[in-house]
């Protein structure tokens, strides 16, 4: 009999991302698997045309970054003082 117990069973992880030049794919990890024998098995698809042009200026954000961000500062309040007034230079050649 196997016993199969919850930290053993398989997770799948889904993004989006870029292969080098180089042909490298870097990849993430969460960090409690670190120092971890892990089997991967990759499975991809490359992007369509369509959806690189849907694609915004920027990366899209990980699943949970804002819960993990929002909120986290608890310090003092964050003030902007008031900005000096602009340099005047000499003009450049």
């Amino acid at each position: 009999m196997i016993v199969v117990t919850l930290a053993e069973t398989m997770k799948t992880i889904s993004f989006k991302t870029h292969v080098g030049e180089d042909g490298t794919l870097q990849i993430s990890l969460p960090p409690e698997l670190k120092n971890t024998d892990l089997e991967v098995t990759l499975v991809y698809q490359p992007i369509s045309l369509k959806e690189k042009e849907e694609k915004t200026t920027f990366r899209q954000w990980q699943e949970g970054f804002f819960e993990e961000v929002i909120g986290g500062w608890e310090g003092e309040l964050l003030v902007r003082e008031k900005q000096p007034d602009y340099e005047e230079r000499e003009q450049l050649l």
